[in-house]
């Protein structure tokens, strides 16, 4: 059987169990490109190390492609199309995570500022474009991927809501926003639909000219040109960059700063926070709250506050 046959049986099988499948079909379309039209039995273990390895230093994706090939590769022997996997029997140690930045007031201040630089006679929407997606990446903490996928319908504005369909876990959710962030998204809409709408009301939100949905890789270079006006960070490489993902990051950790402040019940509200962000249970936003300087501080506050008050009673 063909390597290309064998993967198209898998996806679909996949999908029609319900699931996605769509960054795992990415990655075995790529395979597939990778190695050509050859038949699985003649699949070479060394183009699949290359293939696995990328250029480069290792990183995470080596881990997800490995992954994604082991899954496939059970589910070709299990059907008889291959007797042994290729994959290499060595695997490196996965690399740690970059570490998030947790932006400012004043380093958000600043990316918002540089949008304005965006706008062009050819891109009149631009501008507009990229500061509505940062305040609302900042201001909701969604995924770049679901801001991405929202569409004209999803953006309900009368009721401050937007409904998240296409999250990480499959599962659509609902995400109140307040006052000041709908009226920038009424402001967005009004010239949003000025510009063409293809599918009407399942037109994507936030979109090119044309009126086509926004790709993460247009968005990811935009934002990498918009960082440059906060700081230099290139001198300590890539890695230490920040991220457009980093918005999500800073949402959480300013809510828990603001929720210290408040003198909230923090432990009630992390199971609220989670629902919010769209994780499956607490655990999953824990590792979002960076501690920060000034999170420490009011935990700090918290924690005095709560001594001298059974210093009180003693």
């Amino acid at each position: 059987m063909k390597l290309s046959r064998a993967v198209t049986e898998y996806v679909a099988l996949k999908q029609s169990m319900g699931m996605c499948f769509r960054s795992e079909a990415g990655v075995l379309k790529s395979y597939c490109r990778a190695l050509g039209d050859l038949d699985i039995r003649d699949v070479d273990p060394d183009a699949v190390q290359a293939y696995i390895a990328g250029k480069g230093v290792i990183t995470a994706y080596w881990h997800q492609k490995f992954k994604v090939l082991d899954r496939f590769y059970r589910f070709a022997i299990g059907r008889g199309h291959v007797d042994s996997s290729p994959l290499p029997k060595t695997i490196p140690k996965c690399p740690e995570p970059p570490a998030p930045h947790i932006y400012t007031e004043k380093e958000l201040r600043q990316l918002l500022s540089a949008t304005n630089l965006l706008e062009t006679p050819r891109s009149p929407l631009q501008a507009a474009t990229f500061r509505t997606l940062l305040l609302t990446l900042y201001g909701t903490g969604l995924r770049i991927s679901e801001a991405l996928s929202l569409t004209l319908a999803d953006v309900d504005l009368k009721e401050s809501l937007i409904v998240v369909r296409h999250s990480k876990f499959f599962k659509t959710r609902l995400v109140p926003i307040g006052p000041r962030l709908t009226a920038e998204l009424q402001s967005y809409a009004k010239r949003r639909q000025r510009m063409p709408c293809p599918t009407g009301k399942d037109s994507t939100f936030f979109a090119t000219r044309s009126g086509k949905t926004l790709t993460y890789t247009r968005a990811r270079k935009i934002f990498s040109i918009l960082r440059d006006f906060i700081a230099d960070y290139g001198k300590n490489g890539a890695r230490s960059r920040p991220r457009i993902h980093d918005l999500r990051h800073s949402f959480a950790v300013h809510r828990l700063e603001a929720w210290y402040r408040e003198g909230a019940d923090v432990q009630r509200l992390l199971p609220q926070l989670s629902t919010y962000l769209g994780h499956v249970d607490v655990s999953g936003t824990q590792r979002y709250l960076t501690m920060t300087p000034e999170l420490l501080q009011e935990a700090n506050r918290r924690f005095e506050n709560y001594m001298l008050r059974r210093w009180e009673h003693v």
